[in-house]
């Protein structure tokens, strides 16, 4: 079942330690079909270097197992509201890679310094709320994915644009239309959150980049007007 998912789910979970994203098991990577409204996503707590891509589960949007020999992730529950409350999407990633899960455990935005961060991500990396004693108690894997979805709603953020959230003395959450493109983000959001601590570090009255630089930098890749690289062409 979804044999080419479950290839390109477990490829994607390959590169959380070829990038330095994951240390241990600390980290997973799903992939959705929509069309059968299944995702698969790596087994809880399995080292990397024992996986395979048979060992990828299967998980209807509901957050039941479909097909696997071993118990999903214990985010899933996470990636099942990301997947429903944001239609767009096709691939969920969870690290706690150092530099974008020390801005989480700071409790601190990630604020765009940069034209590196720009090219990516439009504006702030958003850190939310810690969950509530009774949010954690009662399904604390299920209300973080609902708080990243509701914060989004409530600061009107467009996950597309956003593609990567932080949780509060947590780690950090990206996404993308596919698995491989959710782990790109993962990158990409750890290393504007290495540059903006760097960044602080050097000059502590830093301002974020100008809106015009942000938005020329975000909307030349992204967007009608789009003219950065070879579209049509490769």
């Amino acid at each position: 079942m979804l044999e080419h998912l479950k290839k390109e789910v477990y490829e994607a979970n390959m590169l959380l330690p070829k990038y330095n994203l994951v240390t241990f098991t600390w980290g997973n990577v799903s992939g959705l079909d929509r069309e059968s409204g299944l995702f698969v996503i790596k087994p809880s707590g399995v080292e990397y270097d024992r996986l395979t891509p048979d060992d990828m589960v299967v998980v209807d949007l509901e957050g039941n197992k479909v097909e696997g020999r071993y118990n999903p992730s214990s985010d899933t529950p996470t990636h099942v509201v990301l997947y429903n409350r944001f239609p767009k999407i096709g691939g969920v990633v969870h690290t706690h890679s150092s530099w974008a899960t020390s801005w989480a455990q700071a409790g601190r935005d990630i604020p765009c310094y940069g034209t590196t961060h720009a090219d990516y991500i439009y504006g702030e990396i958003p850190c939310v709320r810690n969950l509530t004693k009774e949010e954690i108690e009662e399904a604390y894997e299920k209300n973080t994915g609902v708080l990243i979805a509701d914060e989004f709603e409530r600061m009107a953020k467009d996950y597309i644009a956003v593609p990567a959230v932080l949780c509060k003395n947590h780690g950090v959450f990206t996404w993308g239309k596919d698995a491989h493109e959710a782990v790109h983000n993962a990158v990409v959001a750890e290393e504007v959150a290495k540059m903006a601590a760097r960044c602080e570090f050097i000059n502590p009255e830093v301002k974020p980049a100008p809106q015009e630089l942000q938005d020329k930098h975000y909307y030349r890749k992204h967007g009608a007007n789009a003219y950065y690289g070879q579209p049509g062409k490769i």
